[in-house]
């Protein structure tokens, strides 16, 4: 049965006993739809509610909402189960169905924010025709082991290889940050050992929501933190205004930078870099 994520968006902020009654009437009805409604996060502040279900059809899904509560979502998008996890990842869940932070509490709830990085290897495809497709292995290893490795120490969930990078999703900002700054210390740390070998990387940060304006998971998030990465100089690491302002009092090194113009946006991007040979290196 295919897999539905939604949105409501509840001008002026939403409570969260009132999101936890709405879903337990969705569970009362949806049987009569052929629908689970399983999971939900709920951002009270912004008063945003993403809701996870399994429905032979959006339409199915949409009723159980209508005849439950009357809280239709403005947007419901299929998403494929597995990439939905590589996005969210393992998430716990209270007694109301709410998605919680890992290990923070009943109340502690997951508003469904994620931060998305890319990493690019400079140059790749000219490596490769310059000295070879076996001798470019070693390089692109290289880049998957430091990658990997601040990955597992941050927090980080590998979403998918680009061919000349890597794509992760994280439940905070500062982490990404701080996963991005040490990544391109151990780069650094390994061309200065390692001359023939040397590579540079690009790195792009953006954080959004799960469900936006595309039809798909996290487009739009997706899409900035790919065209920063593009868009970023050799050794440097830029990051969304939206991700400098999620980290605000974290002490973490940003300069902001020039507007960006970036191909798929309609407007300029403010984006700041992330001073990280002076980033510490705690993860």
């Amino acid at each position: 049965m295919p897999t539905y994520m939604d949105i409501h968006e509840i001008p002026g902020g939403v409570k969260a006993e009132d999101v936890a009654k709405a879903h337990a009437h969705d569970v009362e009805m949806q049987s009569k739809y052929g629908v689970n409604y399983h999971k939900y996060w709920v951002n009270e502040k912004e008063g945003k509610i993403f809701c996870l279900c399994h429905a032979p059809n959006a339409e199915a899904a949409s009723q159980v909402h209508r005849e439950a509560h009357g809280l239709v979502a403005e947007k419901i998008i299929q998403v494929e189960p597995d990439v939905a996890e590589l996005f969210m990842g393992g998430s716990e869940v209270n007694a109301a169905g709410a998605v919680v932070l890992k290990g923070a509490g009943a109340d502690a709830r997951d508003p469904g924010i994620r931060t998305i990085v890319f990493t690019d290897i400079v140059d790749s495809t000219p490596i490769t025709q310059h000295i070879g497709d076996e001798a470019a292995m070693e390089f692109l290893e290289v880049h998957d082991r430091i990658v990997r490795g601040a990955l597992s120490a941050s927090g980080g969930r590998e979403v998918k290889h680009t061919g000349d990078g890597i794509m992760a999703s994280f439940f905070s900002a500062a982490s990404a940050v701080k996963c991005a700054a040490r990544i391109q210390r151990e780069i650094a740390d390994h061309a200065r050992e390692n001359k023939d070998r040397a590579i540079q990387l690009r790195i792009g940060v953006a954080a959004g929501e799960p469900v936006e304006h595309h039809d798909d998971l996290f487009g739009c998030t997706v899409q900035l933190a790919a065209r920063l990465c593009s868009q970023a100089q050799p050794e440097q690491i830029l990051v969304s205004s939206a991700v400098a302002e999620l980290c605000a009092g974290k002490t973490l090194p940003f300069q902001e930078v020039a507007e960006v113009t970036l191909k798929g946006f309609d407007h300029p991007v403010r984006a700041h870099a992330v001073s990280w040979a002076n980033e510490a290196s705690a993860t």
